[in-house]
């Protein structure tokens, strides 16, 4: 619990501190009953406080009641209900985030989208697909499986595409395929007092457009605090004929990063380059069982024709070795392919396995690529002057890099340095032009960060749009704002 108080991250387990809000009358639960039918709600504690928390350090702050809405209607009753009562509602969708986003901080109803699974209007023609919230990356790719055509926005862990749509997701293919903004090309969403909108217009699925205000993109990244996102249009893509993927070691974590700067400027169409440092190597080398130098790590793949293919291999094999790369073999299989890449997916619990009984907190950040060595070299240093055990791992092709840090939740100095490091490091990153994160979201950690990005202004107009369409702060209260 010390990490807890120390990063202000919410209340104890089974209650919330800043709840201002009486429990739900039992004629309140009785009219959301109504609407889904008994099986579909729970006030078990069990379930609530399975609902309360993601996979963040946060406190489980849990919900007072949980509902599974069957349909995008009783969505809008159950919202329309709370509104009427001013209960605050939270969306929950596979409870992968990692900054606090599902946990109930104010009480009220926890809306779990899950059994909204259906895969609708698939064209192949236009390259697009609409998802109801039930619907997680990897289902969708198992449903396009022989068409021809992927949804490459991958974040690791296996989240439904409405959630990775609500906090912005992004992952390993993002340096080619672009992250979750510009792959939304609709969302079906239901506001705060039910009403139902359509953010590019009913059944439209344009590839661009210019007209009015942009608000798919306003709620993309919004985190659960404008409305549920019911349904979303996404943007496909054709999977490339062949794809070869390499691991090289670098004499140095500079040598490393400056090698994806110069693989970025020479054009090389590099679908994924995913840093680790030697610590993160280590850990992932044991944990999935490869033998892999304990050295600064790029991991590469590049997609293609056949024929195309051979020109990258070679031009990214001259510029890793001209940064001191080596080790360059590459895998084409998928099976030799998957494999790689399940060892860097698995880089969560390798880096738990460093300390068994201790605890691990992810946090992120993003800058501008001409920045990244400096600010990787200087957040490795400042890791190792802490004290700390914080392998990093990142999408280096974006400017995002992660720390992993794992600590004993029950050492007051070493929680209070990991605080201390994680101010620093969003310090670091906005005085580098970059942004406090990248792909995980503000939720409840980054608030305080998120004002200093922003300014005042900028964060009075997101009060303001926040205002304008939940005036009475029912959407998941206590979040991003």
């Amino acid at each position: 619990m010390a990490l807890r108080r120390v990063l202000g991250l919410g209340a104890a387990l089974g209650r919330r501190s800043c709840c201002s809000k009486p429990p739900l009358s039992p004629d309140f639960v009785e009219s959301l009953r109504a609407v889904v039918g008994d099986p579909n709600i729970s006030t078990a504690t069990s379930v609530r406080e399975q609902h309360g928390h993601d996979e963040s350090m946060h406190t489980c702050a849990p919900p007072d009641a949980v509902v599974w809405p069957q349909s995008v209607g009783q969505v809008q009753e159950l919202a329309a209900l709370c509104y009427r009562c001013r209960v605050p509602m939270v969306p929950f969708g596979t409870g992968t985030g990692l900054e606090g986003g599902v946990n109930a901080v104010q009480g009220g109803v926890c809306f779990d989208l899950s059994r909204m699974d259906a895969i609708t209007e698939l064209s192949l023609e236009d390259f697009s697909v609409a998802v109801e919230p039930g619907v997680t990356r990897k289902a969708l790719n198992r449903h396009l499986h022989g068409t021809g055509l992927w949804f490459p926005v991958d974040p690791g862990a296996d989240a439904s595409l409405c959630g990775m749509a609500a906090t912005g997701a992004s992952g390993t293919n993002a340096v080619r395929y672009g992250t979750m903004r510009p792959n939304v090309l609709n969302l079906r969403v239901v506001l705060p007092d039910g009403r139902l909108l359509h953010t590019a217009g009913p059944g439209r699925q344009p590839r661009k457009r210019a007209a009015g205000y942009d608000l798919t993109s306003l709620f993309v990244g919004s985190e659960g605090t404008l409305g549920f996102l019911t349904q979303a249009t996404l943007r496909l893509h054709p999977l490339p004929e062949a794809a070869a993927v390499t691991i090289a070691s670098f004499p140095s974590v500079r040598a490393a990063v400056a090698c994806t700067v110069q693989v970025l400027q020479a054009a090389v169409p590099v679908a994924r380059i995913e840093f680790l440092d030697e610590v993160m190597v280590d850990a992932c080398s044991r944990y999935s069982k490869m033998e892999l130098p304990v050295a600064a790590t790029l991991l590469l793949e590049l997609h293609g024709s056949r024929n195309g293919l051979a020109e990258q291999q070679q031009q990214a094999e001259e510029i890793m070795r001209l940064n001191g790369g080596s080790g360059l073999a590459w895998a084409e299989e998928p099976e030799e392919r998957g494999r790689l890449w399940a060892m860097r997916h698995n880089a969560w619990y390798a880096a738990l396995a460093l300390r068994p009984g201790c605890q691990g907190y992810s946090t992120d950040v993003c800058v501008p690529i001409s920045r990244l060595p400096d600010v990787v070299v200087e957040t490795k240093q400042d890791l190792q002057d802490s004290g700390l055990t914080g392998p990093m791992v990142g999408h280096v092709g974006d400017g995002n890099f992660h720390c992993i840090l794992i600590f004993n939740t029950q050492d007051p100095g070493e929680t209070q340095r990991v605080h201390a490091f994680t101010q620093r490091l969003g310090r670091r990153a906005l005085a580098a032009g970059g942004t406090c994160t990248g792909e995980h979201g503000v939720g409840l950690g980054k608030r305080a960060l998120l004002l200093e990005e922003l300014g005042q202004e900028g964060l009075d107009t997101l009060r303001s749009i926040k205002a304008a369409l939940d005036p009475h702060n029912l959407m998941n209260p206590g979040k991003v704002l």
